[in-house]
Order: C-alpha cells, then structure tokens, then sequence
C-alpha cells in the first residue's frame, strides 16, 4: 500500500505561481511513476505531468513552459511548481503513483494510488 498526501494548494490571481507538493508513504520501493492529475468542476480528470523514477518526464501542451515536475527520492516526495497560473488552471490537483513501468503508464486507471486532492483557484 501507498499513501500520498498533497499540500501547497490555494487563491492565487492570473499570472501568479504555486508549489504543490506530495509526500508517498508504505511501499514506495515499487512505485516507478509518479504523476499530477486535475480534475475542474464538471469536467473530466486529466493529466497535467508525470515523472519516472529516473527523472524522465511528461507534460500536457497547455503547461509545457509554467509548470515544471520534480521529484526528491530521499524525501519520497514529487513537485508540481506551477508558474504564470490562468483561471483555466483552476481545479482540485491529485497526486498519483503506478508501479508499473514509464512507458505503460498512459491513463489514469494505470495509477495504483491516488492522494486526497488539493484545490488550486485562479482568480482573473
């Protein structure tokens, strides 16, 4: 088992910046990929960026160059810094880990384990 918890959500106004962070607890020998996900009201979850053991990462389009993903394998914990924040950034941000290998991990449903959320607004 993985528990994760995210924090470092909250208000901030266009053009703004926020750091979001998730601590992994239990197994998290196994855990190969970790990812940000994002869910705005009546919308579907989607992925924002995720991030192999190894440091090779993924973005969507509409992030590449204001958010950058990291992780601190001593501290078991990834990052999401999220630059020039929009209002259609706005959304409860989950963190989620997969076991399986980088290059298998596509959708959502290859996640094992999935945090609580953390909700990001961006006032205009």
């Amino acid at each position: 088992q993985v528990r994760l918890v995210e924090s470092g959500g909250g208000l901030v106004q266009t053009g703004g910046s926020l750091s979001l962070s998730c601590v992994a607890s239990g197994s998290i020998s196994s855990i190969a990929v970790m990812g940000w996900y994002r869910q705005a009201p009546g919308k579907e979850r989607e992925v924002v960026a995720r991030i192999s053991k190894g440091g090779d990462t993924y973005y969507i389009d509409s992030v590449k160059d204001r958010f950058t993903i990291s992780r601190d394998n001593t501290k078991n914990t990834i990052y999401l810094q999220m630059n020039m924040l929009k209002p259609e950034d706005t959304a409860v941000y989950y963190c989620a880990a997969a076991f399986r290998a980088w290059n298998t991990v596509v959708r959502s449903d290859d996640y094992d384990f999935w945090g609580q959320g953390t909700q990001v607004t961006v006032s205009s």
